[in-house]
C-alpha cells in the first residue's frame, strides 16, 4: 500500500514527497522503488532523522498500528500533520492524538479506508440500518492482513449500530463450527475472509420481510485509494485536532 500510495503521489502535481522511511529498501531511491524514474528521495529508517532533514508539513502513515501510534506522535511534537491510513488505533490513543494536535494546533486524519467508493458504501449502509430488521457485514482481504474484522468493517458495524432503534436478537441455532455465524458486534454478525487474488472487499447484506439489500464495493486495484488519501493531505493542513473516518472531509 505505501509504495503503490508513493507512486501516485509522486505523479501529482501540487504533492512534493521530501522524505521516505521503511525498514526494508533503505537507501533504494524511491521514485525507482516506485517504478518510476528516481525522485532523489533515499529511503532511510529514521523517521525522527528524516522529519528533521525534510521539515514536512505532512506525513503519511501506511504501517502497522504499534508502529503507527509512535510515529502519529513523533510527527506531531514536531509539528508535521499525520494523516494516518493504518487500523487499529483505539478510543484512548485517538483521544490521546487529538488533544496533542489541539496543543499544537496542528490537525491529523486518521481514515480506516480511502476509499471514496468504500466510504460511500458505508454511508448507504447506515441510512439502510433505518430500515431493516436484520443486517450482517462480509469482508474480504488479501490473506496478508493481520486484523480481522477490518477497520473499515467495525467503522461500518458502528456506524449501522448507531442508527438501529433496539439490537437484533441473534437467530437461534447451533454453530456446528465455532465461529461459523462470524463476530458479534451490537447483534450484528461481521465476517471476515482472508484469500490470496483479493485487495479489499465487503458487502453489507440486508433481510427484511420479503426481501434482501445488499450493498457492496471491491476494491480491484490500490490505486483506487489514491484520491481519498490525497484529499486528506490536502485538507489536513487546514484542521486542528484529529478528524476520524474521511466521511468527515466529505460533503455527505
Amino acid at each position: 500500500m505505501g509504495r503503490e500510495m508513493t507512486k501516485g503521489l509522486l505523479q501529482t502535481e501540487d504533492i512534493e514527497v521530501v522524505g521516505a522511511v521503511d525498514q526494508v529498501a533503505v537507501g533504494e531511491d524511491i521514485g525507482t522503488l516506485s517504478g518510476l524514474k528516481p525522485a532523489g528521495v533515499a529511503i532511510k529508517d529514521d523517521l525522527a532523522e528524516v522529519i528533521k532533514e525534510a521539515r514536512p508539513q505532512v506525513m503519511v502513515d501506511f504501517t502497522v498500528a504499534a508502529a503507527a501510534w509512535a510515529n502519529a506522535r513523533l510527527a506531531v511534537e514536531e509539528g508535521v500533520s499525520p494523516v494516518i491510513g493504518t487500523t487499529g488505533l483505539g478510543p484512548e490513543q485517538l483521544d490521546e492524538l487529538h488533544k496533542m494536535c489541539e496543543g499544537r494546533q496542528i490537525g491529523a486524519v486518521v481514515a480506516p479506508n480511502f476509499s471514496i467508493g468504500a466510504i460511500l458504501m458505508m454511508h448507504f449502509a447506515r441510512q439502510a440500518a433505518r430500515y431493516f430488521p436484520r443486517a450482517e457485514i462480509i469482508e474480504l482481504h488479501h490473506e496478508q492482513k493481520l486484523d480481522a474484522p477490518s477497520g473499515t468493517a467495525m467503522k461500518t458495524a458502528e456506524l449501522m449500530a448507531g442508527e438501529m432503534e433496539t439490537v437484533p436478537p441473534l437467530p437461534k441455532g447451533e454453530e456446528k463450527i465455532a465461529g461459523a455465524r462470524g463476530g458479534i458486534y451490537r447483534g450484528l454478525a461481521v465476517h471476515s475472509l482472508r484469500l490470496p487474488g483479493a485487495v479489499a472487499h465487503q458487502e453489507v447484506i440486508f433481510g427484511g420481510q420479503g426481501q434482501l439489500l445488499t450493498i457492496r464495493h471491491d476494491t480491484i486495484g490500490r490505486e483506487a485509494f489514491l484520491p481519498g488519501l490525497l484529499l486528506a493531505i490536502r485538507r489536513v493542513i487546514h484542521l486542528k485536532g484529529v478528524v476520524y473516518g474521511l466521511e468527515n472531509l466529505m460533503e455527505l
